[in-house]
């Protein structure tokens, strides 16, 4: 429960953009529907309790996949990927959750190229990001030639199968390494994060934990491809149509307090 608390929170602080449109669509319905209609007082708002969400869904599933790409200028290709899923199907107040960290180096057909001691000194600075919350994506490049992208999509589906079950249980973390390179993915004290670098050139890292969701690259060389992508699934699922019918009665009849024949 843990996990899940702390994953879901970074996605809502991430995310809030989106829960903001939704709010004011709801604002909106409400107020469409509130003529006519008397306000509540502060004594009968102050005996309401509890958390209300909009609709008649549930979540089922909940996904999320960070891939981190990084082709250097001798055609080698460093890879991480950290799949984090949680399933509600079978227990929606402990979801069953797993990892799936992959890690993956490649050599191009030319030997990496050594460090250039004759070559100007380039530095780039990204230290200020850890004082960030909620959202980040930033690029810095000391370089030519360099492509660089940050991307995170969020698909929320109503209904349907969610995908096939990951073995939990398995292994956190998984770390490649060769020459000046490594690739690194893993949870570890509550926050998960995949990370590319390779010693003088940069790094690439993507990580979701507590209040933050960030993409950032750093480069300080020329004729590099960096990719970093996070794909947010979301799987609610419908409630039957007899109970949704139970809540509304209930709802009715609870906006009849305080009023007599």
């Amino acid at each position: 429960m843990n996990t899940r608390l702390i994953l879901l929170s970074g996605i809502a602080l991430a995310l809030g953009h989106w829960g903001a449109a939704a709010h004011a669509s709801a604002s909106a319905t409400v107020e469409r529907h509130a003529q006519g209609i008397e306000s509540i007082g502060d004594a009968e708002l102050a005996s309401m309790r509890g958390r209300y969400t909009l609709g008649s869904n549930t979540v089922a599933w909940f996904g999320i996949q960070m891939i981190s790409t990084w082709q250097d200028n001798t055609g080698r290709t460093l890879q991480g990927a950290m799949n984090i899923a949680m399933d509600f199907t079978r227990n929606a107040n402990t979801p069953t959750i797993s990892f799936i960290p992959t890690v993956s180096i490649v050599q191009g057909a030319q030997p990496p190229a050594g460090q250039d001691t004759a070559g100007p000194v380039r530095s780039v600075d990204s230290s200020g990001l850890a004082n960030v919350s909620g959202m980040v994506q930033s690029v810095q490049v000391a370089g030519d030639g360099n492509y660089a992208s940050n991307v995170t999509r969020l698909t929320v589906q109503d209904g349907g199968s969610a995908p096939a079950a990951y073995a939990p249980g398995g292994p956190t973390s998984a770390t490649a390494q060769s020459g000046n390179a490594t690739v690194d993915a893993n949870y570890s004290g509550n926050a998960a994060q995949v990370m590319l670098s390779i010693a003088g050139q940069g790094a690439v890292q993507q990580w979701i934990r507590n209040g933050s969701l960030g993409q950032t690259v750093t480069l300080a060389a020329d004729n590099q491809f960096v990719s970093n992508q996070i794909e947010i699934t979301l799987i609610r699922q419908t409630i039957a149509a007899n109970t949704q019918l139970a809540l509304d009665v209930a709802r009715s009849i609870q906006s009849t307090r305080g009023f007599g024949l």
